[in-house]
């Protein structure tokens, strides 16, 4: 399945896979609101086997299908250890 990749100007390493170029009114009013403005990056075709960088392509597929978009967020960082 083709995609279209953004990423949010307002919110660091948040990244949004569209169904169709340019098609925000998929997105739900609060969620369009707190990306803020969206920067295309580039388009990718997407396979169940295809590998990606933070995304299980399984669930990014799924949830085109279903939502006609993906949200990307930042990993999570785990606490270091502390030092005994």
């Amino acid at each position: 399945m083709q995609c279209f990749i953004y990423k949010s100007l307002k919110k660091q390493d948040v990244y949004l896979y569209l169904k169709d170029q340019d098609d925000f009114t998929c997105l739900p009013e609060a969620l369009q609101d707190s990306l803020g403005r969206m920067e295309f990056v580039f388009s990718l075709e997407i396979t169940p086997e295809r590998k990606l960088a933070n995304a299980d392509p399984v669930s990014v597929l799924n949830s085109l299908s279903k939502q006609g978009f993906f949200l990307q967020l930042p990993p999570v960082l785990s606490a270091p250890a502390t030092l005994q």
